[in-house]
């Protein structure tokens, strides 16, 4: 175990000199520290419509479109000009006099067609669009709801209204997820970088001159990489801790994020002595780390749902059983890797 920690160690050291991984802790270090300012600038990108101050005028034309005004009056910072004809509502469009135009026509089935035009790559586009959405949903709430008693057969019924914080959603499902996995990416980054490094200077040998075993390598240089990971995430939520953001459950967090970064430190390790060139190595990690998260985030129980349900501490027993399994996988992981190390001829490496 010493020479373990030892090698460790001099990893960590040797970090010090690893710009691109500095910076990447940098950007991190930025985010959480001053993610109360920051989160109303990204929650504008995640979520315009929840951005004060948006507001659109909208240029209706079409026999339906008197519903379509009063839609309006429900959704804050829209408004909708009505105008006789289509033609006249896109040339009102044209001169900037509207930011978007929507004709409603009934049709010969009985029901409604809404055609909708908004600016071109436009700087203010995505916001209109949002803007817009909201209106046309609740416009066929309204309509929905009119004509509820003259349907035979129900449609699908539409979702309910959360109503809730467009801040919170991004805060707990977006910005904490970011945080807590970014360094587990950076560590198995790391793996690979050292390992594959360590074989191309051909200091992989000089370090089995002393008596020190190629597991025992590997597992000083794995250690290094998954101990950095929980470090940095714990730091990133006692920054969002005094920013005002609380997280519950840090620590089942930590335990989630820590064996996450065990498998894909793992991973990174095997992918490294099969493939010793440098970019090529990290080529194979990135492809194995999308499809590895991209499976685990996929499922209805993913790491980072995981991770946004014990922030807000609304884990069940669902959560916890997640838990459990990342830490045996990660176990399994380990022992697999380590066995594979072992009977791994450093001689052929290369």
């Amino acid at each position: 175990m010493d020479s373990r920690l030892t090698i460790a160690k001099r990893e960590l050291a040797g970090l010090r000199t690893e710009k691109t991984i500095l910076l990447a802790i940098g950007i991190q270090l930025f985010i959480a520290a001053f993610s109360s300012f920051l989160v109303v600038g990204l929650v504008s990108m995640y979520d315009p419509a929840g951005v004060a101050g948006a507001e659109i005028e909208v240029a209706g034309a079409g026999d339906a479109v008197a519903d379509l005004e009063r839609a309006a009056d429900e959704v804050p910072g829209t408004s909708v000009t009505r105008y006789e004809e289509p033609r006249a509502a896109r040339e009102a469009f044209d001169r900037s006099a509207a930011d978007a135009v929507v004709v409603a026509q009934h049709d010969d089935g009985g029901g409604i067609s809404v055609t909708a035009t908004v600016p071109d790559s436009n700087v203010e586009t995505t916001v209109i669009v949002v803007q817009l959405r909201e209106l046309l949903t609740t416009y066929e709430r309204a309509e929905r709801a009119d004509r509820a008693a003259f349907v035979s057969e129900q449609p699908l019924p539409l979702p309910d209204r959360t109503g809730s914080s467009p801040y919170f959603a991004f805060t707990y499902t977006v910005l904490i997820p970011l945080l807590v996995f970014l360094p587990v990416f950076i560590s198995g980054s790391i793996a690979v970088d050292s390992i594959t490094e360590e074989i191309d200077r051909g200091t992989l040998e000089l370090l089995r001159v002393t008596p020190v075993t190629l597991p025992e390598i590997v597992d000083g240089k794995a250690l290094a990489a998954v101990a950095i990971a929980p470090g940095q995430a714990l730091l990133w939520l006692l920054l969002l801790e005094a920013n005002g953001t609380p997280v519950a459950n840090v620590g089942s967090i930590l335990l989630l994020m820590t064996a996450f970064t065990a498998i894909v430190v793992g991973v990174a390790t095997a992918i490294a002595l099969v493939a010793p060139d440098r970019r090529a190595a990290q080529l194979l990690y990135s492809i194995a780390v999308l499809a590895l998260f991209g499976g685990a985030t996929a499922m209805a129980g993913g790491p980072t749902n995981a991770v946004a349900r014990l922030a807000i501490d609304s884990a069940d027993a669902a959560i916890s059983l997640t838990v459990a399994v990342y830490v045996a996988i990660a176990v399994a992981t380990y022992l697999g890797v380590r066995r594979f190390v072992a009977e791994t001829d450093v001689d052929e490496i290369g």
